[in-house]
């Protein structure tokens, strides 16, 4: 099993993902972030790669890409720093995306480096199910790397068992259609993640866009295995002056 099965293997609620920015708030934050989350209850971390034009993020996640990238960012600097990753912690470690610099870059050098410094997944929201299935897949499998796919409210039923046969780790629950990071009533999401646990899908499911607190991380766990948080966490990163210190304070006030 890799670490993000395993991880669901030992523990089947109220898994939290979190969201960080690589090279935010500065370019050698890294792995201090990531730490400071695993030291303060995170189980699972989604480090998000700097693009200069994002199709999912919003306002929050996208300010912090282009300070990022600003900071001197770039695929070749982060597997630079993450060659420390596994010395320092076990926590599952998903490289979140856009299939643009990763094109760039070279896709299966890419996947291939990811492995090498100890990254279990990927999402890329903007690889398609048919090149995935085609092309990209078996470069993933090959590179022993999980990929989850996202679903939304309106995926019908059929795409969502097809994307959950694709998918490995977990499936990405998007709660609405808008971007990340916007303030919105959780309440009609309940019917959308009931239909989900009503599916019973193979792979977990955790849910993520407008998860910011206790409450919405509750909620979400009703129906849903855990939950990703991502701009709120990135919005208390931004005037922080001690990352270890904000970090313990935003998740104690989620998790407890």
């Amino acid at each position: 099993m890799s670490r993000i099965q395993q991880l669901f293997h030992r523990k089947k609620q109220r898994v939290l993902n979190v969201y960080c920015t690589a090279g935010y708030p500065k370019l050698q934050d890294t792995l201090e972030v990531i730490l400071a989350l695993e030291q303060n209850g995170a189980d699972l971390i989604e480090l998000g790669m700097p693009y200069s034009d994002p199709l999912a993020d919003g306002p929050v996640i996208q300010a912090s890409s282009t300070i990022a990238l600003q900071n001197g960012m770039s695929i070749e600097v982060l597997f630079e720093q993450l060659k420390e990753l596994r010395l320092k912690t076990n926590i599952p470690v998903i490289l979140m995306g856009y299939m643009n610099p990763v094109l760039q870059y070279g896709f299966e050098r890419f996947c291939k480096e990811a492995a090498a410094v100890g990254v279990d997944g990927l999402i890329l929201p903007d690889l398609p199910e048919y090149e995935y299935e085609t092309i990209y897949g078996s470069i993933i499998k090959n590179n022993a790397l999980d990929f989850i796919f996202l679903v939304t409210p309106e995926t019908s039923e059929g795409r969502i068992r097809k994307l959950d046969t694709l998918s490995s780790g977990f499936l990405y629950a998007v709660s609405s259609s808008a971007t990340t990071g916007n303030d919105k009533d959780f309440t009609p999401v309940e019917s959308y993640l009931q239909r989900l646990k009503d599916m019973s899908l193979r792979n977990p499911v955790l849910v993520g866009f407008g998860i910011k607190d206790k409450a919405s991380f509750e909620t979400a766990g009703k129906y849903t295995n855990g939950a990703i948080i991502g701009s709120a966490y990135i919005k208390a990163l931004e005037h922080s002056a001690d990352i270890r210190a904000t970090t313990k304070q935003f998740l104690q006030q989620v998790l407890q």
